[in-house]
């Protein structure tokens, strides 16, 4: 959408409220409104100030004056405000009119450009699975002389001898019993629905929604791949729809890795390719999996720095209790065609030339779409500039269950950091490839350790169910 057509779309649908967004480090959404009657055309060379040092890692207090700069291909109307509202996702500048180096969205921008200049294609496709929970009831505290958490559902295989209005009328969700069910035991059908309804409506193709493998209403919407930055930006449309809708439902939602002990955890699978115009480069018939050479140097790339990769796909430490075998969890770091407890899985089935792709299984939604995939594609990047061959690493392809094999075949697999603080050791020990053409910078990937090491000892000094506080939200 141009900025004559956000204009036009104020005008048509009796806009109230433009409502200007941005993302901080751990990608939660901030907005600023403004009337719609002080949004023109000037604003989007002008852009909206805000205060950047209230924003967590951003900037100190006596530089805090920041640019919100409004990318109109990003706007959509919002579905749950009660006087017509849009939203737009803009990049952060400094007052000079620089890109802030601090600011995700403009480094997945600079990402893609540097996928131009590198001359290996022309755009990086990227498409999450993220999943979620539904719950009824959450609660939880982490005080002083206290912490716990509690959450409910009224699908939960621990609710069989509920008491419940009316009386309990069973069918209930088994722990891992939860895969595709039909009524009444999925009893979120309508909700999904009603979600990929208006995740439509805000511009995104919606290809599938259904129950996930976990009980107590554990969910998942596939929306169509897009470009890099674009996918981050339906990514955040994405969790807004979801949570708002659960909440107009009488339901809360989460994007939390580990919310319930024993059962599976919430992954966001990231399938990605590269093309060049219409050619896709990740195809050659007869290959492994019908990969081209180009796509197994960026499995390479990928698995190669895999440690320090996850410091930014699974930047919490409620991550790490996901990543523990026996949950369908991608904790080994090696490549395979189908199979799921491999972290890069090529998909077989139904697959052609332009849908062929690699999935990263071991991401969750607890990041930062913007630094996740920017950070993924400079590691396959780094992977094809250096021709990083994975069979020749030792990590594949391995078409056996990896959770059963001998003892001594699964010691020589590597497996992903076992926390957070061993990841960001890993980041901090392997960033170069970030760096390259300027896309991260050494003052960024410093910044965001420290940060997230910061999250990480508020957790250590705590009760686990602190984490409940820091990323339940996310």
């Amino acid at each position: 959408m141009s900025v004559e057509n956000v204009l036009k779309t104020i005008q048509e649908n009796n806009i109230e409220w433009v409502d200007f967004r941005f993302v901080d480090l751990s990608g939660r959404a901030h907005h600023i409104s403004l009337p719609s009657t002080e949004v023109d055309a000037e604003t989007f060379v002008n852009g909206v100030a805000f205060d950047g040092s209230s924003i967590p890692g951003f900037r100190g207090i006596e530089e805090s004056d920041m640019v919100m700069m409004p990318d109109p291909a990003s706007t959509f109307i919002d579905p749950f405000t009660q006087h017509p509202t849009i939203n737009i996702m803009c990049d952060i500048f400094t007052p000079d009119g620089e890109r802030y180096e601090r600011d995700p969205r403009s480094i997945a921008v600079k990402a893609e450009e540097y996928l131009q200049k590198t001359g290996i294609g022309t755009r990086a496709n990227f498409a999450p699975e993220s999943e979620f929970f539904i719950f009824d009831d959450v609660r939880y505290e982490s005080g002083t002389n206290s912490a716990s958490f509690f959450v409910d559902s009224e699908e939960a295989g621990w609710n069989t001898n509920r008491k419940e209005e009316g009386g309990n009328l069973g069918f209930k969700v088994r722990v891992k019993g939860g895969y595709v069910p039909v009524a009444p035991v999925d009893t979120q059908q309508d909700i999904r629905s009603e979600m990929s309804r208006l995740l439509e409506e805000a511009g995104m193709r919606v290809e599938r929604h259904h129950h996930e493998v976990a009980t107590a209403g554990q969910a998942e919407i596939n929306f169509r791949f897009d470009t890099l930055t674009k996918t981050a930006d339906n990514l955040l449309a994405y969790k807004y729809i979801v949570h708002n809708t659960a909440r107009q439902y009488g339901k809360t939602a989460t994007f939390m890795p580990k919310p319930l002990f024993g059962d599976n955890g919430s992954g966001m699978h990231v399938h990605q390719s590269i093309f060049d115009g219409d050619t896709p480069l990740f195809y050659e018939k007869g290959g492994y999996a019908n990969l081209s050479e180009m796509a197994l140097h960026y499995i390479g790339g990928i698995l190669y720095h895999a440690p320090a990769l996850i410091a930014l796909t699974n930047p919490s430490t409620n991550s790490f209790k996901r990543l523990v075998p026996g949950y369908e969890a991608p904790v080994n770091l090696v490549y395979s065609k189908g199979n799921r407890s491999a972290a890069v899985r090529i998909p077989v089935a139904a697959v052609t030339p332009k849908g062929c792709r690699i999935e990263f299984r071991t991401p969750d939604s607890t990041a930062n779409p913007y630094l996740a995939f920017a950070a993924m594609l400079m590691a396959g990047l780094d992977g094809i500039k250096r021709k990083i061959n994975p069979s020749e690493l030792g990590y594949g392809p391995f078409d056996k269950n990896i959770y059963e094999l001998p003892e001594d075949d699964k010691a020589n697999i590597r497996s992903v950091p076992a926390s957070l603080e061993e990841a960001l050791d890993a980041l901090a020990a392997d960033c170069e490839f970030l760096t390259e053409g300027g896309v991260f910078t050494k003052d960024f990937i410093d910044n965001y350790i420290k940060f997230k090491r910061s999250e990480a000892k508020s957790v250590a000094i705590r009760v686990h169910p602190h984490e409940y506080s820091l990323y339940y939200d996310c």
